[in-house]
């Protein structure tokens, strides 16, 4: 049996831990959540894992603009994304919450914002994934990557998981990191359901970079944890989105 990693969330410490408290969060403290669709709230109550994440910041004379991206895996296996725009409209005023379905409206609320015009302290653009930016190497742990790369492959369940010429390829990294790409550690879903996507990035020799993604869930007959690794994201995206429409 894996056990799943520690990492960051976006969430502070002692949030909810379920998909639903997440959106009673998000619906909560946004000014019009309201106007959301019927159709999106019924898609959201079947929600399986959640994943929140940082999307864009502005900070500039006193006055702040950040949107966060909330995405929720639903039990017929798509993806369903509510865009959250936080931002003061004087300064030192208290943050305003609004919630949108989609890129365009996110787009329109923030040009309606009186943000100054001139360069800001801070700014990630608009609409560009802060987990673009590429992680520092400094993140690489030194050593153990060998050992890493056949303790993760030797618990992935899959039958299409890498083979041998991937575990070679492995044996001679000199670093490794571990990053989370969606959902939280431990965090149930419906009916006791979670899903969360690794990546294990592998640091070789030459200064090339090689990664497995690692998908822990607990779609599983009787619930336990269950590791599966793939050679892409892709792959891994599209066996989380099987293995969530099999337990709807």
């Amino acid at each position: 049996m894996s056990v799943p990693y520690e990492t960051a969330a976006y969430e502070p410490p002692g949030s909810p831990q379920t998909p639903e408290d997440h959106l009673a969060r998000l619906l909560g403290r946004a000014l019009n959540s309201y106007e959301l669709p019927d159709e999106t709230m019924g898609r959201l109550e079947c929600a399986l894992a959640y994943d929140g994440s940082l999307h864009s910041a502005h900070h500039s004379a006193g006055l702040h603009r950040e949107t966060y991206r909330h995405t929720w895996l639903l039990a017929d296996g798509s993806a369903l994304t509510l865009w959250e725009l936080v931002h003061n409209t004087a300064p030192g005023s208290e943050p305003r919450h609004e919630v949108y379905v989609d890129e365009e409206e996110l787009r329109a609320a923030t040009a309606r914002l009186p943000m100054p015009p001139d360069a800001p302290d801070f700014e990630l653009p608009v609409l560009t994934p802060a987990a673009s930016i590429p992680a520092p190497r400094s993140s690489y742990v030194q050593g153990g990557s060998a050992d890493h790369a056949r303790r993760l492959l030797r618990r992935a369940e899959n039958p299409d998981r890498p083979g041998a010429d991937v575990s070679a390829l492995l044996a001679t990294a000199s670093a490794y990191r571990i990053t989370q790409a969606f959902g939280h550690p431990g965090r149930a879903g419906r009916a006791g359901t979670s899903f969360s996507l690794y990546e294990h990035a592998f640091l070789l020799g030459d200064g090339e970079e090689v990664s497995l993604w690692e998908v822990e869930h607990t779609a599983t007959p009787d619930g336990r944890h269950m590791c599966e690794v793939y050679v892409s994201e892709d792959a891994a995206r599209r066996a989380m989105e099987r293995r969530a429409a099999q337990v709807s």
